[in-house]
């Protein structure tokens, strides 16, 4: 079910305010060099919510960030060895005391969902809008992550029509777990007031 377009004045003036060129007014813009364009007349459709913290199990730092602008240190951690000449990036980043950060523009094609399946539709990457949630995959996230979550997937789907909410595990099962077991989907859903048929079939 996708998300109906403002009609009054004051719903198109609001949702001006609220984004330009698909970045979001409240979020704390870093530029990542890791996008793409979008393939041609392909709407956003779909949230993915992901699971990110690094090292695994670290909060805080800022290498996040670096990693999706390509200046993870290799020599900083024994695991950025293995990550840091990846070439990824999300839409937006969501931090432990609810901080926002956007790295790309939702215009855009950000690389956050690899090889995926939504629907019968695979490449999640060119209709979707890729969150990153700092946390530990399977562990909980904080009350101030779900509130800017909730209030950015509200203002993604005035701008977008966006008709589904997934995360990472169900795009990519088999090959990734995130946001896993400790992500409260049922809470999200009553925050958002959407019907439960647009969430994963876990939510049920």
């Amino acid at each position: 079910m996708a998300v109906s377009p403002p009609t009054s004045p004051s719903e198109v003036l609001a949702d001006r305010a609220l984004w330009k060129d698909g970045w979001y007014r409240y979020a704390r813009c870093l530029r990542s060099p890791n996008f793409g364009p979008r393939p041609r007349a392909t709407a956003v459709s779909l949230i993915v919510l992901h699971s990110i913290s690094l090292p695994p199990g670290q909060y805080g730092g800022d290498e996040v960030q670096l990693l999706f602008t390509n200046q993870l240190p290799a020599h900083a951690h024994p695991y950025f060895e293995t990550i840091h000449a990846l070439k990824v990036s999300a839409h937006f980043y969501i931090r432990r005391g609810g901080e926002l950060w956007q790295f790309v523009s939702c215009d855009d094609r950000a690389w956050h969902a690899g090889v995926s399946v939504f629907d019968e539709r695979s490449n999640c990457n060119d209709f979707s809008v890729g969150i990153e949630l700092e946390g530990l995959e399977g562990d909980a996230f904080e009350p101030d992550q779900y509130a800017t979550l909730s209030a950015l997937c509200a203002a993604i789907a005035q701008c977008y029509p966006v008709a589904n909410v997934a995360g990472h595990e169900h795009i990519a099962a088999g090959r990734k777990g995130d946001p896993g077991p400790g992500f409260d989907w049922p809470r999200l859903q009553r925050a958002l007031a959407w019907p439960p048929e647009r969430f994963p079939a876990a939510l049920d």
